[in-house]
């Protein structure tokens, strides 16, 4: 899956290479379903373990087995955990694509492969370590049945050789993956021991790349989005989850029900919560806000599919302002589109979800932690500013393996918003359901059972007036929809302020948002490095977009908007809510072919785009 053009060399060149230390990628070639999940893992846990910053991608295809699989490991010092765009280190496990995974190694790369794939013929310019996985795996494991599952770990012990990779590391992380399963554990074990001495005695050592102990990885975790954003969820207080299944967003509402069962569950067995595998996308978002309505703390998970799906309940939260939110765990469209394949590419779909005038709040997170605390903080906001959130991730978020600082245990009471109980409504003299009182286009609300003859309204979905009574006349609409957009223009104090990297010197900026911030993060640092090129950044994780958004277009003369999409989406939404003159400011920078963003992409459209 690489994209480098092999260059002519030989063996003898590539020895006399220096060290490459902690700073390479590592990709295994697998078919689906071959059971080498375990194995990356243990690899993935391992150079962790050793200190070394690291990073894992899946690339799978979205048939259930049978078709070829890549998993990269990042090692990176200096801690870049975007995909690197070379692969220097190939284990070709599959034989129908090992000959294209070795050709598309750039030259001084390192393959390994089953010995009967001859696949040393075609590069004189990658060191080649032929290994007999069968073999090796036939006199470890007696039973033939197990035999697929167990190669994986060979070629554990024969990288962890290869590349010094601590074995005391190595078994730490396979028990841990075998926790509950001690046979399995020494079975594997047994597998990695022999192929780290069958490298030993016949791989002699003749590419660069080698590992050394850092202290870089010390009380960090490692998490995937999905995991993250569902503790956030219990963390949030969420009590109804309404859900359908559809990748990349399953395994959100999947963890959230093993944490509910462990955490939400009485002495005496009695379930806290209800979580309610829908029939489809537009039941789930419905039962979703119709918890809200009554006053649960209510979430679904959704693509980019389950979205378009949910537009006419959508448009319902936001007329009816009703509380509710909706995870969007964006993969590539449209249509079934590539539902393995990661993108940025729901944005305008989302910010305008339904039909007639609608805007909605977006949270942006863009890192495993933040898809923790966005999930808490969007629960907070959907029940202030009583209208859906969204909080928008995507699958390489989601799905893979991340590095993170442990998460803060929430010390802030839940913002329940503006709830009136029957001792408030004694107080008043009267309530209107959607009329704004103080100021912020924020009504008062009240929920269902709450002991009072003030109390009830009409939920409606068609025109209201402030007191939630029926009306067509044309001034009552046209006041309804102006309070609402000041009241997405209130959201804009309460969403999660952009991250901002700025001197003060440079006249270039760069805005992105999510997953492409790890391509922007090493991207900047190759522009000042290689050119000289010095940037500023901005992080956009929230939309509405808050005042520090146009203050910083405002202060440069150019701004490159990067993004994982064909159209622009977030450079277009940018273009709606600055001013004229700044619009001409901004450029765009795009990757869309399904694999996350890499910096070098990056940085060479950039080179190109300023004639450098």
């Amino acid at each position: 899956m690489g994209n480098a053009e092999p260059t002519p060399g030989t063996k003898d060149d590539l020895s006399a290479r220096k060290p490459v230390i902690n700073d390479f990628s590592i990709q295994v070639a697998t078919v689906n379903g071959s059971g080498s999940q375990s194995a990356n893992s243990v690899l993935l846990r391992s150079i962790f373990g050793m200190g070394i910053p690291v990073s894992g991608k899946n690339l799978f295809p979205s048939n259930i087995a049978g078709l070829p699989t890549w998993y990269t490991i990042r090692a990176s010092k200096d801690g870049y955990v975007a995909r690197k765009k070379e692969i220097d280190i190939v284990v070709a496990m599959n034989g129908e694509t090992a000959k294209e995974d070795i050709l598309s190694l750039p030259a001084g790369a390192v393959a390994i492969y089953e010995t009967s794939l001859d696949l040393q013929q075609y590069r004189s310019d990658v060191v080649c370590y032929p290994v007999p996985f069968d073999k090796l795996t036939a006199a470890v494991c007696p039973e033939a049945k197990l035999r697929k599952l167990v190669k994986n770990m060979i070629y554990v012990g024969v990288v962890a050789k290869i590349i010094s990779l601590d074995m005391k590391a190595v078994e730490t992380a396979l028990r841990r993956q075998f926790a509950k399963k001690q046979k399995a554990a020494d079975l594997n074990w047994a597998a990695v021991e022999a192929g780290y001495n069958y490298a030993a005695e016949s791989l002699p050592k003749q590419d660069p790349f080698v590992l050394e102990r850092m202290h870089a990885t010390e009380g960090k975790i490692i998490i995937d989005g999905n995991a993250a954003a569902a503790l956030g969820a219990l963390f949030a207080g969420v009590t109804v989850v309404t859900w359908y299944p559809i990748t990349p967003s399953s395994s959100v509402v999947e963890q959230l029900i093993d944490y509910l069962k462990r955490y939400r569950v009485e002495p005496d067995g009695k379930a806290t919560f209800a979580v309610v595998q829908a029939e489809d996308e537009l039941a789930a978002v419905g039962m979703v806000l119709g918890a809200g309505w009554a006053g649960a703390r209510s979430m679904t998970a959704t693509s980019g599919p389950g979205i378009s799906l949910m537009a006419e309940f959508a448009g319902l939260g936001y007329f009816a302002e009703l509380p509710g939110v909706i995870f969007d765990i964006q993969r590539v469209g449209p249509s079934t589109g590539l539902p393995t394949r990661t993108a940025q590419s729901d944005l305008l779909s989302i910010a305008y979800l339904s039909h007639g005038d609608t805007k909605h709040v977006m949270l942006l997170p863009g890192s495993v932690k933040e898809c923790y605390e966005f999930a808490i903080a969007a629960f907070d906001l959907t029940e202030r500013l009583q209208t859906p959130v969204f909080v928008v991730s995507d699958l390489d978020l989601g799905m893979n393996n991340w590095m993170s600082e442990p998460f803060e245990y929430p010390e802030k009471p839940l913002d329940r918003g503006k709830v009136l109980n029957a001792e408030d409504l004694t107080r008043l003299d009267g309530f209107a359901r959607y009329k704004d009182v103080d100021g912020d286009a924020i009504p008062y609300r009240t929920l269902p059972g709450t002991d009072h003859p003030k109390a009830s309204y009409f939920t409606r979905g068609s025109g209201h007036n402030e007191k939630a009574l029926y009306t067509e006349r044309p001034d009552d609409y046209q006041n309804l929809m102006e309070r609402l957009n000041r009241k997405f223009e209130t959201a804009r104090t309460l969403v999660p302020h952009p991250i901002v990297v700025q001197d003060g010197k440079s006249k270039i900026g760069i805005i992105a948002f999510g997953t492409s911030d790890f391509a922007v993060i090493e991207g900047r640092d190759q522009l000042r490095k290689e050119y000289g090129v010095e940037t500023d950044y901005l992080r956009v994780r929230a939309f509405p977009f808050t005042r520090e958004v146009h203050d910083f277009v405002a202060s440069h003369d150019r701004v490159y908007i990067v993004e994982q999409n064909r159209d622009a989406q977030l450079l277009s939404l940018l273009k709606l809510d600055l001013p004229a003159e700044d619009i001409v400011k901004l450029r765009s920078i795009r990757h869309f072919n399904g694999l996350p963003m890499d910096a070098l992409s990056l940085t060479d459209e950039f080179v190109l785009q300023e004639g450098i």
